[in-house]
């Protein structure tokens, strides 16, 4: 019998048909690639800020578990003897002489520090910009709802895991982070002194910090962000991916190109893109060079302490408020260092808990395929807006000594500045924003109604002089008047929870929120003036 027969006769299937069909029968993977590997997926640029979110935390876990094998996370206090001659015979923890070890002596090591450094950096700017790219166009809408929520919980995490590498090397830089995090910690009322004993191990800084911060940092908080994007990535699959509108694109269906094998392609191909651009950035940029601070000790300070970007928001909350301390009962309360600690959370939660509130004030629980405009919804927008100028005040004044010296001001001055922009700042960003969004209302309805502005003018009979419009497109046209009216205002109610609602709904789609889209009688008018 010939190799290439069956024992009945038949022609024998090729090796690999053969491993798919044994497969598939014990794993489904026939009907699940059937199903999943057609999906659709829309192409737009803003898409890709999730995917560099991905890559990114790939390479994280890969570079981390590299650093993992040289790194000694103990504060034991060794006399060091490495390449770095500047420190040789100095004293230093375990965690530090490691570090340097692993910047000198490890072959690429200085590279993959620098690789997982800048990587956590793009990480939480792409989260951060790809979770401002869903609030604004609303894609967090139903049936996404919980995606978003385990997407700000993955910025929230990553704040923190952040917090916890930075702090790792134990140098002077990272011990003056270390260093706000036990005032912090301490400002919390009557259980703030207990706490700082059992998170340092004794008096600051203990002895068993870093062990515990290592431990958080490379087992508890990355598999908990590993489970959160799995199920982020399976809720995406299982929901229809969200679409800008445009020429055949409804709540109802998805235009795009098929998940595999186009999309895999170019998925392929962006994640080596992304690790290029890191790896260059890495090699050319040195970042947080840890040699340079030397090792830490409680009775120093490095000059211009600067944290990472992302905790730039949590240091100006800090600098910006007053050093009010009060003392009640023998206990110390001290406000200027308890209120940031209770406003950095709060202001993520006020993003976080955003779609349940616009579903509640709006009333609205149909399912959104569809992205808006963020002109269409003005409202939305201004709050959005307002929300990123109190964050970005905030960051600039976590480096209020560093502009005083380089711009030769008063750092007091630069301080009140600051105070004052984190009021009145967000106020009036979203007062100009919302009325930015307004005006871009009305120009679309002009230009549906009128036409696009061709730069040619006419004189009329009469001498009067007139601009020449021709007619938009029909897909633009479709693309400025595909957005819902706002519907009915709900009804108060008897309770006094309905009437705020109300109020609250007036404010988001009442009267002058929104501009009317043009009627038909009006699109019907205007085309005779093109």
């Amino acid at each position: 019998m010939s190799d290439s027969t069956t024992r009945a006769g038949r022609p024998q299937a090729p090796a690999g048909e053969r491993v798919a069909d044994w497969v598939d029968g014990r794993l489904g993977v026939h009907t699940l690639g059937r199903k999943y590997l057609r999906k659709i997926f829309p192409d737009h640029w803003s898409f890709l800020l999730g995917e560099i979110c991905l890559y990114t935390f790939i390479i994280l876990i890969l570079t981390g578990v590299y650093l993992t094998l040289f790194f000694h996370p103990s504060m034991n206090e060794v006399e060091y003897h490495g390449s770095y001659v500047p420190l040789t015979g100095v004293r230093m923890s375990e965690a530090y002489s490691s570090t340097l070890d692993i910047s000198f002596d490890v072959r690429g090591g200085l590279l993959i520090r620098q690789i997982h450094h800048w990587s956590a950096l793009i990480f939480v700017a792409g989260m951060f910009v790809h979770m401002m790219r869903h609030f604004f166009t609303g894609s967090f809408r139903k049936p996404r709802e919980l995606n978003w929520l385990f997407g700000w919980l993955l910025l929230f995490l990553a704040l923190f895991e952040g917090l916890l590498g930075y702090s790792l090397p134990d140098d002077l830089l990272s011990g003056a982070g270390m260093r706000l995090i036990e005032g912090m910690t301490l400002a919390v009322p009557v259980v703030g002194t207990y706490l700082v004993f059992f998170l340092f191990g004794g008096e600051f800084p203990g002895d068993d910090i870093v062990a515990r911060f290592y431990s958080i940092h490379v087992l508890l908080l990355p598999g908990i962000m590993a489970a959160l994007v799995v199920t982020h990535l399976i809720l995406v699959f299982y929901h229809k991916h969200t679409q800008f509108p445009g020429p055949g694109k409804t709540e109802r269906n998805v235009v795009g190109q098929p998940f595999f094998p186009v999309y895999v392609a170019k998925a392929g191909g962006f994640f080596f893109l992304v690790f290029g651009v890191v790896a260059l950035v890495a090699a050319v940029a040195s970042i947080n060079p840890v040699w340079v601070y030397g090792p830490y000790r409680p009775d120093q300070v490095s000059t211009g302490a600067q944290p990472d970007w992302y905790l730039g928001f949590a240091e100006g909350l800090v600098r910006v408020m007053p050093g009010w301390e009060y003392a009640f009962w023998g206990h110390t309360l001290n406000l200027g260092i308890l209120v940031p600690l209770v406003a950095f959370p709060l202001w993520l939660v006020l993003i976080g808990v955003w779609p349940f509130f616009e579903a509640w004030i709006t009333g609205d629980r149909r399912e959104h395929h569809l992205l808006d405009r963020p002109r269409n919804r003005p409202v939305r927008t201004a709050l959005g807006v307002a929300w990123l100028t109190g964050f970005f005040v905030a960051l600039g004044a976590g480096g209020n000594d560093l502009i005083a010296t380089h711009l030769h001001l008063s750092v007091n001055a630069i301080t009140w500045c600051a105070r004052v922009a984190l009021i009145a700042g967000p106020v009036l960003a979203y007062v100009v924003t919302k009325r930015i969004c307004l005006g871009l209302q009305r120009r679309d309805r002009d230009k549906v109604l009128h036409g696009r502005e061709t730069g040619r003018v006419k004189r009329l009979p009469h001498g009067e002089y007139v601009e020449l419009h021709e007619p938009l497109p029909r897909g633009e046209l479709y693309r400025l008047t595909q957005h819902e009216e706002p519907g009915a205002l709900p009804d108060a109610g008897p309770g006094g929870t309905g009437r705020v609602r109300v109020r609250l709904s007036r404010w988001m789609h009442g009267e002058g929120s929104r501009i009317a889209k043009p009627r038909r009688e009006e699109l019907e008018a205007g085309s005779g003036r093109h």
